[in-house]
């Protein structure tokens, strides 16, 4: 049975699809000796290479729940020499963040080894949902803040909107379906709240729960599912 070169790479743990693919058109891979196409397909005895060092496909992939606290970036190495958060889960080869949360915000970060579903879950076409819990300097967010946060509103990057903005003590609770760059935080700066505290606690169907900060636990296969 075949499967594409960027599936098998993937399912590997050594990157995301995605990525897979720009390793493929960058030369770095490598199938029985010839340097691979984007495009190409494998098969079972097919002689793997990146950067001339064997891919073997996982038996098994492997799935962390993270509660991030603060002060940890979302990196698997970091420059400044700032903790990360595969610091806080076991050494596996091939694990890495799907998506990120900002250094300051904290909650819900899963770390897998499998590619595929790093593609699920952060393709924008996929609308998987994200739920955060946000504390704001202001208090309480105003049904007036909240209404233009659902209608949708211009950033730097474009237009954004809260699938759900509703209130909370001490800020609110949005629900969006995308994850760019500190994209709560920008949202409620627009509508003049400045953000204190910021805690993801639902990825499409799969809740934060009580898990402590800066714990993590692998996710079971029904929880997995979830994730479809």
């Amino acid at each position: 049975m075949s499967e594409r070169l960027q599936k098998f790479l993937a399912r590997a743990g050594v990157a995301s699809r995605r990525k897979a693919e720009d390793l493929i058109t960058s030369g770095r891979v490598t199938v029985n000796g010839h340097v691979a196409a984007l495009g190409m397909k494998v098969q079972e005895g097919d002689e793997v290479r990146l950067d001339g060092k064997r891919v073997e496909k996982m038996a098994k992939t492997i799935t962390y729940m993270l509660n991030k606290p603060t002060g940890v970036v979302t990196t698997a190495e970091d420059e400044q020499g700032r903790k990360t958060v595969l610091e806080l889960v076991p050494t596996v080869p091939g694990l890495h963040p799907v998506g990120r949360l900002d250094m300051d915000s904290e909650g819900l970060l899963l770390l897998t080894t499998d590619g595929d579903l790093t593609l699920r879950l952060t393709h924008p076409r996929y609308e998987h949902e994200k739920e955060y819990r946000v504390w704001c300097k202001e208090g309480e967010l105003g049904a007036a803040e909240l209404g233009i946060l659902e209608r949708g509103l211009e950033l730097d990057d474009g237009r954004a909107k809260a699938i759900v903005a509703k209130r909370a003590e001490g800020g609110c609770k949005l629900v969006l379906a995308e994850g760019r760059n500190r994209q709560v935080r920008r949202m409620l700066a627009k509508v003049g709240y400045s953000v204190t505290r910021l805690v993801r606690t639902r990825m499409a169907r799969l809740e934060l729960g009580d898990l402590p900060s800066g714990q993590y636990r692998e996710l079971s296969e029904s929880e997995l599912k979830l994730l479809e």
